[in-house]
């Protein structure tokens, strides 16, 4: 892998980590478009993954700093009784969410990336993934808008639901926020809850990957140019990831009534382009 391609790849993980259109898809679609022949399940890949990861977490964190240091705090008791009480909900809540994840990954994530993880699955899967945001806003609508609610109104059923959503992002192409946004819409949130909702609950799991590619690697000599090409991509992903999980909560907050639509018509026209780029 050149230096180029890192930052490349680093630019197109800041970007697809916070919107729903699959960060793990384009990582896959990206190189088979390009012809870079590149193998990102060799131990050599690894050191850089685990960077990229790092870099978004960072970002994420620097987004939602507020909102654990309100967790933390509350649940600690420091803004008062109720205060505290919404904050242990809260964060009892994205426990719940992050658990089916957790137990379906360690049980089936690589049988089904190694099954469904060629590119023209991956580019099947994508166009599955505009049909899922744009159906969830079709269901949307058809109940009405409702009135902001939040995160600690949802029930634990409620999260359990969204995390359910979230275990069909171990299908590459299937967006990991954008399944999760699903799930919270469908739950009653309203866009820019469920995409706060989405990405505090994407920290636990990015920040559980990131723990686990690093213990795979305790034994590894990284190479200086590699080393060059980590540091350089988790700056890059990072920024990336800073700047579009803002535009994003912006965004959703501005555009209630139709904020996937664009997003499921990217996913659709993507997958498809990409299916008939690599079939022809």
């Amino acid at each position: 892998m050149t230096l180029l391609q890192a930052l490349i790849l680093a630019v197109v993980q800041g970007i697809t980590e916070p919107f729903p259109v699959s960060s793990l898809g384009h990582a896959v679609l990206l190189p088979a478009l390009l012809h870079w022949d590149l193998d990102e399940h060799a131990p050599t890949f690894l050191p850089f993954l685990t960077m990229l990861h790092v870099g978004t977490l960072v970002a994420l964190a620097g987004v939602f700093w507020k909102d654990w240091v309100a967790i933390l705090t509350g649940m600690m008791g420091r803004h008062g009784r109720h205060a505290q009480m919404d904050a242990i909900r809260v964060f009892l809540l994205l426990v719940i969410a992050t658990i089916p994840a957790v137990l379906v990954g360690w049980l089936l994530e690589h049988r089904l990336r190694n099954v469904f993880g060629s590119p023209i699955a991956v580019a099947g899967f994508l166009i599955l993934n505009g049909f899922l945001l744009m159906a969830t806003e079709w269901l949307r609508r058809q109940k009405g808008q409702r009135d902001h609610r939040p995160i600690s109104t949802l029930a634990p059923k409620d999260a359990a639901i969204i995390g359910i959503w979230q275990c069909l992002a171990l299908l590459p192409g299937l967006s990991r926020s954008g399944a999760t946004m699903n799930g919270g819409l469908l739950r009653g949130l309203d866009h820019e809850t469920a995409a706060r909702f989405s990405l505090l609950m994407a920290q636990p799991i990015v920040l559980a990957a990131t723990v686990r590619e690093a213990w795979q690697m305790r034994h590894m000599t990284i190479s200086h140019d590699v080393m060059v090409q980590c540091v350089a991509g988790a700056i890059v992903a990072g920024i990336t990831a800073l700047i579009c999980s803002l535009l994003m909560l912006r965004f959703f907050r501005n555009h209630d009534g139709w904020a996937l639509t664009p997003f499921g018509v990217y996913c659709i026209v993507a997958g498809a382009f990409s299916a008939a780029v690599i079939l022809l």
